[in-house]
């Protein structure tokens, strides 16, 4: 693997992010596929996911309370 398809944490966190939009590039894709332990990629995405569902619980919580978000 040479440096430009080494994957980094950073990487694997965009990734994570991405699919979590449904948006990535193709060739991040295969880099993903072709590079990439798949345990990093589970672990951040049940990290993103759950950070997601928290930030939301969050924002219907404080609006159903009637908290200013701002």
């Amino acid at each position: 693997m040479d440096d430009e398809n080494k994957l980094t944490a950073w990487s694997v966190i965009k990734s994570a992010l991405a699919s979590l939009m449904g948006v990535q590039k193709r060739s991040n894709f295969e880099r993903d596929f072709s590079s990439g332990n798949p345990w990093h990629f589970i672990a951040a995405g049940l990290i993103v996911t759950v950070l997601f569902i928290l930030t939301l619980w969050l924002v219907v919580s404080m609006v159903l309370r009637g908290i200013p978000a701002g």
